[in-house]
């Protein structure tokens, strides 16, 4: 069954200004979680894995009244934003949590775990 892991990192964390340029901490992190990475494709548990672009440089479109409107930035003030997803396959969500926990290990911010709805789903 595939899972959707949702990272997330407190929005007054992550400047815009220097969301280029990943601190020390940041790259240790990385560098970490991609060895992990590394371990679930050995497994055949990884699908994909990609980070976010800053919230600044997001666009929100929704349906209004007057028609569907494109407007600048997330929908809501947040205190966390989503900084990255990835996509897992696995035997159930006993599994997925066990790596969405591995995952906080590393990188030290909350996982969100999703079951993505395909055929498997209902399984």
């Amino acid at each position: 069954m595939k899972y959707l892991l949702l990272s997330y990192t407190p929005a007054a964390a992550w400047d815009a200004a220097t969301a280029d340029t990943p601190s020390d901490e940041a790259m240790a992190a990385f560098a970490a979680y991609q060895q992990f990475e590394k371990e679930l494709t050995e497994t055949g548990e990884f699908v994909s894995s990609e980070g976010l672009g800053h919230p600044a440089v997001s666009t929100t479109v929704r349906r209004t009244a007057d028609g569907v409107v494109a407007t600048d930035g997330p929908f809501a003030e947040l205190k966390e934003v989503l900084a990255s997803f990835a996509v897992i396959d696995v035997a159930g969500h006993e599994r997925a949590v066990e790596i969405g926990s591995r995952i906080t290990e590393v990188l030290g911010e909350p996982i969100e775990i999703r079951p993505i709805m395909g055929e498997d789903f209902t399984t």
